[in-house]
Protein backbone atom coordinates (compact mmCIF):
# COMPACT_ATOMS: atom_id res chain seq x y z
CA UNK A 1 0.00 0.00 0.00
CA UNK A 2 1.03 3.46 -0.85
CA UNK A 3 1.66 5.59 2.00
CA UNK A 4 0.97 8.66 -0.02
CA UNK A 5 -2.38 7.91 0.04
CA UNK A 6 -5.07 9.76 2.36
CA UNK A 7 -6.23 7.22 5.17
CA UNK A 8 -9.47 6.01 5.62
CA UNK A 9 -11.29 3.93 8.69
CA UNK A 10 -14.11 2.18 8.85
CA UNK A 11 -15.93 -0.95 10.43
CA UNK A 12 -18.37 -2.71 12.15
CA UNK A 13 -19.01 -4.11 15.85
CA UNK A 14 -19.43 -7.84 15.27
CA UNK A 15 -23.22 -8.80 15.87
CA UNK A 16 -23.63 -11.43 13.51
CA UNK A 17 -23.10 -11.33 9.73
CA UNK A 18 -23.35 -8.75 7.23
CA UNK A 19 -26.25 -8.07 5.29
CA UNK A 20 -27.57 -5.30 2.50
CA UNK A 21 -27.95 -2.65 4.80
CA UNK A 22 -24.08 -2.45 5.61
CA UNK A 23 -23.42 -3.41 1.86
CA UNK A 24 -25.18 -0.28 0.86
CA UNK A 25 -24.37 1.97 3.94
CA UNK A 26 -20.24 1.73 4.11
CA UNK A 27 -19.39 -1.39 2.43
CA UNK A 28 -19.65 -0.89 -0.83
CA UNK A 29 -18.25 2.32 -0.54
CA UNK A 30 -14.98 0.71 1.08
CA UNK A 31 -14.72 -1.91 -1.53
CA UNK A 32 -14.98 0.71 -4.02
CA UNK A 33 -11.96 3.16 -2.42
CA UNK A 34 -9.23 0.65 -1.75
CA UNK A 35 -7.56 1.85 -4.82
CA UNK A 36 -7.59 5.16 -3.69
CA UNK A 37 -6.74 5.61 0.25
CA UNK A 38 -4.94 3.93 2.69
CA UNK A 39 -7.90 1.87 4.06
CA UNK A 40 -7.74 0.30 7.56
CA UNK A 41 -10.92 -1.59 8.47
CA UNK A 42 -11.66 -2.63 12.26
CA UNK A 43 -13.77 -5.34 13.42
CA UNK A 44 -15.21 -3.40 17.09
CA UNK A 45 -15.03 -6.52 19.12
CA UNK A 46 -14.70 -4.70 22.58
CA UNK A 47 -17.96 -2.28 21.30
CA UNK A 48 -19.88 -5.92 20.84
CA UNK A 49 -19.52 -6.38 25.11
CA UNK A 50 -21.18 -3.50 25.80
CA UNK A 51 -24.54 -4.96 25.39
CA UNK A 52 -23.42 -8.67 25.01
CA UNK A 53 -20.88 -9.21 27.78
CA UNK A 54 -22.20 -12.67 28.69
CA UNK A 55 -21.94 -14.03 25.31
CA UNK A 56 -18.21 -13.84 24.44
CA UNK A 57 -18.18 -16.74 22.37
CA UNK A 58 -21.05 -15.56 20.18
CA UNK A 59 -18.84 -12.25 19.95
CA UNK A 60 -15.85 -14.27 18.83
CA UNK A 61 -17.88 -16.24 16.29
CA UNK A 62 -19.48 -12.93 15.13
CA UNK A 63 -15.76 -11.87 14.39
CA UNK A 64 -15.11 -14.40 12.29
CA UNK A 65 -17.96 -13.95 10.15
CA UNK A 66 -17.46 -10.82 9.98
CA UNK A 67 -13.53 -10.94 8.75
CA UNK A 68 -14.95 -13.76 6.05
CA UNK A 69 -17.67 -11.24 5.11
CA UNK A 70 -15.32 -8.16 4.41
CA UNK A 71 -13.07 -10.97 2.10
CA UNK A 72 -16.09 -12.41 0.70
CA UNK A 73 -17.83 -8.75 -0.57
CA UNK A 74 -14.28 -7.65 -2.05
CA UNK A 75 -11.92 -6.12 0.95
CA UNK A 76 -8.55 -7.06 -0.62
CA UNK A 77 -6.06 -7.81 2.24
CA UNK A 78 -3.32 -6.92 -0.30
CA UNK A 79 -4.57 -3.36 -0.94
CA UNK A 80 -6.43 -3.03 2.63
CA UNK A 81 -5.98 -3.95 6.36
CA UNK A 82 -8.59 -6.12 8.93
CA UNK A 83 -8.00 -5.92 11.88
CA UNK A 84 -9.50 -6.69 15.35
CA UNK A 85 -10.03 -3.81 17.50
CA UNK A 86 -9.07 -5.40 21.22
CA UNK A 87 -5.73 -6.56 19.49
CA UNK A 88 -4.61 -2.92 19.51
CA UNK A 89 -3.89 -1.75 22.88
CA UNK A 90 -3.41 2.16 21.80
CA UNK A 91 -7.26 2.26 21.14
CA UNK A 92 -7.52 1.89 24.82
CA UNK A 93 -5.45 4.30 25.98
CA UNK A 94 -6.34 6.90 23.61
CA UNK A 95 -10.01 6.48 24.38
CA UNK A 96 -9.38 7.20 28.10
CA UNK A 97 -7.76 10.45 26.90
CA UNK A 98 -10.56 11.49 24.55
CA UNK A 99 -13.08 10.99 27.66
CA UNK A 100 -11.60 13.90 29.50
CA UNK A 101 -12.87 16.35 26.00
CA UNK A 102 -16.42 15.06 26.12
CA UNK A 103 -18.33 16.60 28.79
CA UNK A 104 -21.33 13.78 30.04
CA UNK A 105 -23.91 16.04 28.58
CA UNK A 106 -22.47 16.44 25.35
CA UNK A 107 -22.63 12.51 25.26
CA UNK A 108 -25.64 11.92 25.97
CA UNK A 109 -27.22 14.67 23.36
CA UNK A 110 -25.79 11.86 21.24
CA UNK A 111 -28.78 10.62 19.09
CA UNK A 112 -27.27 7.47 18.39
CA UNK A 113 -27.23 6.49 22.17
CA UNK A 114 -30.79 7.46 23.08
CA UNK A 115 -31.92 5.48 20.00
CA UNK A 116 -30.03 2.29 21.39
CA UNK A 117 -31.44 2.98 24.96
CA UNK A 118 -34.91 2.83 23.44
CA UNK A 119 -34.65 0.23 20.51
CA UNK A 120 -32.56 -2.28 22.81
CA UNK A 121 -35.22 -1.33 25.35
CA UNK A 122 -32.13 -1.01 27.84
CA UNK A 123 -33.65 1.46 30.33
CA UNK A 124 -31.33 2.24 33.05
CA UNK A 125 -29.99 -1.13 33.14
CA UNK A 126 -26.75 -0.87 30.69
CA UNK A 127 -23.10 -0.63 31.71
CA UNK A 128 -20.85 1.97 31.94
CA UNK A 129 -19.06 0.93 29.20
CA UNK A 130 -22.60 1.08 26.99
CA UNK A 131 -21.72 5.21 27.86
CA UNK A 132 -18.19 4.72 26.72
CA UNK A 133 -18.73 3.09 23.73
CA UNK A 134 -18.64 6.47 21.28
CA UNK A 135 -16.07 7.13 22.96
CA UNK A 136 -14.14 4.59 21.66
CA UNK A 137 -15.55 5.32 18.17
CA UNK A 138 -13.62 8.64 18.56
CA UNK A 139 -10.39 6.52 19.42
CA UNK A 140 -11.07 3.98 16.35
CA UNK A 141 -11.06 6.98 13.74
CA UNK A 142 -8.20 9.18 15.20
CA UNK A 143 -5.63 6.75 16.58
CA UNK A 144 -5.16 6.20 12.60
CA UNK A 145 -5.62 9.88 11.95
CA UNK A 146 -7.82 8.94 9.33
CA UNK A 147 -8.99 11.69 6.73
CA UNK A 148 -12.22 9.94 5.11
CA UNK A 149 -14.82 7.82 6.79
CA UNK A 150 -17.52 5.77 4.75
CA UNK A 151 -20.27 5.40 7.27
CA UNK A 152 -24.05 4.87 7.25
CA UNK A 153 -26.76 7.62 8.40
CA UNK A 154 -27.05 6.29 11.93
CA UNK A 155 -23.22 6.99 12.44
CA UNK A 156 -23.43 10.52 11.66
CA UNK A 157 -23.45 11.47 15.16
CA UNK A 158 -20.29 9.64 16.38
CA UNK A 159 -18.61 11.44 13.33
CA UNK A 160 -19.49 14.29 14.45
CA UNK A 161 -18.48 13.96 17.97
CA UNK A 162 -15.06 12.49 16.10
CA UNK A 163 -14.65 15.43 14.44
CA UNK A 164 -15.50 17.91 17.79
CA UNK A 165 -12.35 16.03 20.01
CA UNK A 166 -10.42 16.20 16.51
CA UNK A 167 -10.58 20.47 17.24
CA UNK A 168 -10.28 20.23 21.00
CA UNK A 169 -7.07 18.40 20.71
CA UNK A 170 -5.48 19.97 18.51
CA UNK A 171 -6.54 23.33 19.83
CA UNK A 172 -5.54 22.37 23.22
CA UNK A 173 -2.66 20.53 23.08
CA UNK A 174 -1.26 21.93 19.33
CA UNK A 175 -1.68 25.00 19.46
CA UNK A 176 -4.27 25.49 16.24
CA UNK A 177 -6.20 28.47 16.28
CA UNK A 178 -9.99 27.99 16.91
CA UNK A 179 -11.05 29.65 13.39
CA UNK A 180 -8.96 27.67 11.39
CA UNK A 181 -10.44 25.79 8.71
CA UNK A 182 -11.19 22.23 9.19
CA UNK A 183 -9.46 21.31 6.06
CA UNK A 184 -6.39 22.86 7.30
CA UNK A 185 -5.71 21.75 10.80
CA UNK A 186 -2.90 19.49 10.39
CA UNK A 187 -1.22 21.72 8.24
CA UNK A 188 -1.30 24.15 11.09
CA UNK A 189 0.16 22.26 13.65
CA UNK A 190 -2.56 19.67 14.49
CA UNK A 191 -2.05 15.92 15.08
CA UNK A 192 -5.82 14.99 14.33
CA UNK A 193 -7.56 16.11 10.72
CA UNK A 194 -10.86 16.55 11.00
CA UNK A 195 -12.19 13.69 9.21
CA UNK A 196 -14.72 13.68 6.61
CA UNK A 197 -17.66 10.81 6.18
CA UNK A 198 -18.90 9.40 3.00
CA UNK A 199 -22.19 8.09 3.19
CA UNK A 200 -23.80 5.20 1.09
CA UNK A 201 -26.21 5.53 -2.03
CA UNK A 202 -28.48 4.67 0.88
CA UNK A 203 -28.72 6.24 4.09
CA UNK A 204 -30.70 3.89 5.60
CA UNK A 205 -31.93 0.62 4.42
CA UNK A 206 -35.36 -0.45 5.35
CA UNK A 207 -35.68 -4.43 6.59
CA UNK A 208 -38.47 -6.82 4.51
CA UNK A 209 -41.03 -6.86 7.24
CA UNK A 210 -43.84 -4.59 8.14
CA UNK A 211 -43.81 -1.02 10.26
CA UNK A 212 -44.35 -0.17 13.15
CA UNK A 213 -47.84 0.35 14.70
CA UNK A 214 -47.04 4.07 14.39
CA UNK A 215 -46.63 3.54 11.18
CA UNK A 216 -42.63 3.90 10.60
CA UNK A 217 -40.62 0.97 8.67
CA UNK A 218 -37.58 -0.53 10.54
CA UNK A 219 -34.35 -0.38 9.50
CA UNK A 220 -32.90 -3.84 8.28
CA UNK A 221 -31.28 -5.66 11.67
CA UNK A 222 -30.70 -9.16 12.22
CA UNK A 223 -32.37 -8.96 15.45
CA UNK A 224 -35.35 -7.26 13.92
CA UNK A 225 -35.27 -10.66 11.69
CA UNK A 226 -35.73 -8.31 8.84
CA UNK A 227 -32.38 -8.83 7.14
CA UNK A 228 -31.32 -10.39 4.20
CA UNK A 229 -27.63 -11.38 4.11
CA UNK A 230 -24.14 -11.36 1.94
CA UNK A 231 -23.93 -15.01 3.05
CA UNK A 232 -27.37 -15.80 1.96
CA UNK A 233 -28.19 -18.39 -1.05
CA UNK A 234 -30.21 -17.95 -3.73
CA UNK A 235 -33.04 -20.01 -2.11
CA UNK A 236 -32.75 -18.20 0.89
CA UNK A 237 -33.05 -14.58 -1.20
CA UNK A 238 -35.77 -16.28 -2.72
CA UNK A 239 -37.56 -17.23 0.76
CA UNK A 240 -37.23 -13.94 1.99
CA UNK A 241 -38.02 -11.35 -0.98
CA UNK A 242 -41.72 -13.81 -1.52
CA UNK A 243 -42.20 -13.25 2.41
CA UNK A 244 -41.40 -9.30 2.19
CA UNK A 245 -43.90 -7.01 3.29
CA UNK A 246 -45.91 -4.63 0.70
CA UNK A 247 -48.99 -3.07 0.50
CA UNK A 248 -51.58 -4.64 2.59
CA UNK A 249 -54.54 -2.84 1.79
CA UNK A 250 -53.97 -4.94 -2.11
CA UNK A 251 -55.74 -7.92 -1.99
CA UNK A 252 -55.37 -8.96 -5.38
CA UNK A 253 -53.08 -7.89 -8.57
CA UNK A 254 -55.43 -6.06 -9.99
CA UNK A 255 -56.22 -3.84 -7.12
CA UNK A 256 -54.14 -0.24 -7.53
CA UNK A 257 -51.07 -0.42 -4.86
CA UNK A 258 -48.82 2.24 -3.29
CA UNK A 259 -45.50 2.16 -4.02
CA UNK A 260 -44.61 4.68 -1.48
CA UNK A 261 -43.06 3.27 1.84
CA UNK A 262 -43.39 -0.19 0.51
CA UNK A 263 -40.21 -2.48 1.30
CA UNK A 264 -40.47 -3.96 -2.32
CA UNK A 265 -40.48 -0.68 -4.15
CA UNK A 266 -37.55 0.59 -1.61
CA UNK A 267 -35.76 -2.29 -2.59
CA UNK A 268 -36.15 -1.97 -6.01
CA UNK A 269 -34.77 1.56 -6.53
CA UNK A 270 -32.00 0.52 -4.64
CA UNK A 271 -30.80 -2.45 -5.53
CA UNK A 272 -32.41 -2.31 -9.53
CA UNK A 273 -30.11 -1.17 -11.78
CA UNK A 274 -32.82 -0.75 -14.66
CA UNK A 275 -33.95 2.27 -13.88
CA UNK A 276 -36.43 2.75 -16.73
CA UNK A 277 -37.88 -0.69 -15.61
CA UNK A 278 -38.49 0.24 -12.10
CA UNK A 279 -40.35 3.33 -13.15
CA UNK A 280 -42.42 1.98 -15.42
CA UNK A 281 -43.53 -0.85 -13.20
CA UNK A 282 -44.21 1.27 -10.29
CA UNK A 283 -46.23 3.27 -12.69
CA UNK A 284 -48.28 -0.29 -13.45
CA UNK A 285 -48.25 -0.81 -9.64
CA UNK A 286 -49.93 2.39 -8.71
CA UNK A 287 -52.71 1.14 -11.79
CA UNK A 288 -53.17 -2.32 -10.71
CA UNK A 289 -51.44 -3.68 -13.60
CA UNK A 290 -48.78 -5.72 -11.85
CA UNK A 291 -48.97 -7.91 -9.17
CA UNK A 292 -46.68 -8.36 -6.17
CA UNK A 293 -45.44 -11.71 -6.85
CA UNK A 294 -44.53 -10.18 -10.68
CA UNK A 295 -42.03 -7.83 -9.25
CA UNK A 296 -40.90 -9.45 -6.47
CA UNK A 297 -39.50 -12.19 -9.08
CA UNK A 298 -37.48 -9.31 -10.39
CA UNK A 299 -36.31 -8.26 -7.11
CA UNK A 300 -35.32 -11.37 -6.73
CA UNK A 301 -33.26 -11.87 -10.25
CA UNK A 302 -31.53 -8.47 -8.92
CA UNK A 303 -30.47 -9.92 -5.25
CA UNK A 304 -29.22 -12.90 -6.38
CA UNK A 305 -27.34 -11.27 -9.23
CA UNK A 306 -25.44 -8.96 -6.27
CA UNK A 307 -25.19 -11.75 -3.39
CA UNK A 308 -24.46 -15.01 -5.66
CA UNK A 309 -20.48 -13.90 -6.18
CA UNK A 310 -20.01 -12.71 -2.86
CA UNK A 311 -21.60 -16.04 -0.91
CA UNK A 312 -19.71 -18.47 -4.04
CA UNK A 313 -16.30 -16.88 -2.56
CA UNK A 314 -17.64 -16.78 0.85
CA UNK A 315 -17.55 -20.53 0.64
CA UNK A 316 -14.05 -20.99 -0.24
CA UNK A 317 -13.17 -18.42 3.00
CA UNK A 318 -15.19 -20.09 5.12
CA UNK A 319 -13.63 -23.42 4.29
CA UNK A 320 -10.60 -21.77 5.16
CA UNK A 321 -10.49 -20.27 8.43
CA UNK A 322 -6.73 -20.37 9.16
CA UNK A 323 -6.22 -18.24 5.95
CA UNK A 324 -9.09 -15.76 7.58
CA UNK A 325 -7.10 -15.91 10.71
CA UNK A 326 -3.99 -14.67 8.96
CA UNK A 327 -4.93 -12.20 7.56
CA UNK A 328 -6.36 -10.57 10.89
CA UNK A 329 -2.91 -11.49 12.42
CA UNK A 330 -1.09 -9.83 9.41
CA UNK A 331 -3.34 -6.75 9.57
CA UNK A 332 -3.37 -6.29 13.22
CA UNK A 333 0.53 -5.98 13.20
CA UNK A 334 -0.07 -2.91 10.67
CA UNK A 335 -2.98 -1.35 12.74
CA UNK A 336 -0.91 -2.12 16.17
CA UNK A 337 2.41 0.15 14.02
CA UNK A 338 0.40 2.75 12.77
CA UNK A 339 -1.92 3.55 16.30
CA UNK A 340 1.37 3.34 18.64
CA UNK A 341 2.91 6.03 16.35
CA UNK A 342 -0.29 8.36 17.04
CA UNK A 343 -0.62 6.86 20.58
CA UNK A 344 3.71 8.32 20.89
CA UNK A 345 2.36 11.97 18.66
CA UNK A 346 -0.33 11.95 20.91
CA UNK A 347 1.50 11.96 24.50
CA UNK A 348 4.41 14.08 23.26
CA UNK A 349 1.69 16.82 22.49
CA UNK A 350 0.58 16.22 26.05
CA UNK A 351 3.50 16.58 27.49
CA UNK A 352 3.08 13.32 28.73
CA UNK A 353 6.14 11.64 26.94
CA UNK A 354 8.72 10.91 30.04
CA UNK A 355 11.04 8.15 28.85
Amino acid sequence: MSSHKPRLVSGDTPTGRLHLGHWVGSVENRVALQDDYDCYFLIANVHAFTTRMERPLEIRESVLDIATDYLAAGIDPKRSTIFIQSEVPAIAELTFFFSMLIPYPRLMRNPTIKDEIRDKGLGDNYPFGFLLYPVGQVADILSFRAEIVPVGEDQIPHLEMTREVARRFDQLYCGVDSHTEDRDYVKNGGLFPVVELKLGRTRRLVGTGGPTPEGNLLKMSKSLNNAIFLSDDADTIARKVKSMYTDPKRLKATDPGTTENNPLWLFHETFNPDKAWVEEAKARYREGKIGDMESKNRLIEVLVALIEPIYQRRQVFAADPGQVLAVLKEGTAKANDITQETLRLAKMAMKQDYF
